[in-house]
């Protein structure tokens, strides 16, 4: 048998872009913070996750620059080795700092941050305990853990129970949530699962990669919004969303956190951050401190589009954030739509499984704080019109109502 085999039958993507449907890959020709340009067509973007509107921004920008002078393009080997500068000590000290931790280390990437620092974690008599929606890095930790893994229904707390319930007391437990949940934008519910975690005697991550920088009067995330930072054990989170940078960290107890530094693959294996994705991350981190106005502007629009959605008839389902869904419950109605977004200069992103449970198709948007009233009054009409056009709102709020 042919190994390749299953890759020569997949037919899939091959009629997907026979169709002219193939949402995926598209690069973009110009990236300018609420806009973009791809094929020639100049586009709203409401599919990115610069909350902060900071990739674009000029200090980022000239942060980078300095740190590319100084210290080259690549750090050239991994932070085990030769890979460690002192703008990353600076980066995680500050981090720390900033977070209420008593340390802070930085990988990559967000999936690697995650990869290494709960397969550091996860013995061959662990067990995790996840919540089904949790993103992909965090299954993927586990599994090079070599640990036992127990998913409970989002944010189900019964079902959470139940799992913890069935664990024997000497079995070391460690729940694994995501502060935001990346697809629909709902959040984690911190305060009861920090109740089980203590009941259970278990350990608790926030993967606070949607979260940090956006939610909290200090922009520490998720677990300052909900009142529970000092009630969990481990935060990691990614710099490539409000930071508007490249990169991950994984935050906690300095015993806790150098040993994941030192037991974590990923970090030891990988090249370290660049010093461009440093310095720009630095620089971003001044930033949310600094300027508060920031989140407040991004809350507004936030308010703006989701209201306006609503208003439409569009099934925004849970969200509580600047993650705004426009769920549509079938794979070939959400190309569909995408198609004619696209077509009118509006970037969003197709959701299908198994990133969504099937029934759960939607268009994934996500705000900046830098989108102008007149850019989100665009993109409503356009809805609108596209809703019109394919016969869909009503369909839309007739699924509402039967999920309600």
């Amino acid at each position: 048998m042919d190994i390749f085999k299953k890759c020569l039958d997949w037919d899939y993507v091959k009629q997907l872009r026979d169709n002219d449907t193939y949402p995926y890959f598209n690069p973009l020709e110009e990236k300018l913070g609420t806009e973009t340009t791809v094929s020639s067509t100049k586009m709203i973007m409401v599919g990115s996750n610069d909350y902060l509107g900071l990739s674009n921004d000029s200090r980022l920008i000239e942060a980078a620059a300095d740190a590319t002078r100084k210290y080259g393009t690549s750090s050239s080997g991994s932070r085990f080795l030769n890979g460690s500068l002192i703008l990353h000590q600076e980066l995680e000290e500050e981090l720390a700092t900033f977070l209420n931790r008593e340390k802070a280390i930085v990988f990559s990437t967000g999936f690697q941050t995650n990869l290494g620092a709960i397969s550091a974690l996860i013995g061959r008599n662990d067990v995790a305990i996840i919540d089904r929606d949790v993103h992909a890095s965090i299954v993927d930790g586990i599994r090079l853990g070599f640990g036992k893994m127990k998913r409970f229904k989002h944010n189900d707390m019964s079902d959470l129970e139940e799992k913890l319930n069935s664990i024997p007391n000497h079995v070391g437990k460690l729940i694994i949530v995501d502060g935001v949940f990346s697809m629909e934008g709902d959040l984690a519910n911190l305060k009861e699962i920090v109740r089980l975690k203590k009941k259970y005697n278990a350990r608790l991550i926030v993967d606070d990669a949607h979260g940090i920088g956006v939610l909290g009067e200090n922009g520490r995330g998720t677990c300052e919004y909900l009142d529970v930072e000092s009630e969990v054990d481990i935060i990691t989170g990614t710099f490539s969303k409000s930071f508007g940078s490249l990169g991950g960290f994984v935050a906690g107890d300095k015993d806790i956190i150098d040993f994941i530094q030192h037991k974590a693959r990923s970090m030891i294996f990988s090249a370290s951050m660049t010093p461009a994705s440093v310095a720009a991350t630095l620089t971003a981190l001044n930033i949310i401190q600094t300027e508060p106005q920031r989140r407040a502007r991004l809350w507004a629009n936030t308010e703006k589009l989701t209201n306006g959605l609503r208003q439409l008839g569009f099934n925004t389902g849970p969200t509580e954030t600047p993650i705004i869904p426009i769920i549509i419950g079938n794979t070939f109605q959400t190309f569909s739509f995408w198609q004619e977004l696209s077509a009118l200069g509006v970037y969003t992103n197709p959701i299908i499984s198994p990133a969504v449970s099937d029934g759960g198709e939607l268009i994934r948007t996500s705000l900046m704080s830098t989108h102008t009233d007149e850019q989100l009054q665009t993109v409503l009409d356009i809805f609108e019109f596209v809703g019109n056009k394919l016969e869909m709102i009503s369909t839309l709020n007739q699924n509402a109502l039967i999920k309600s």
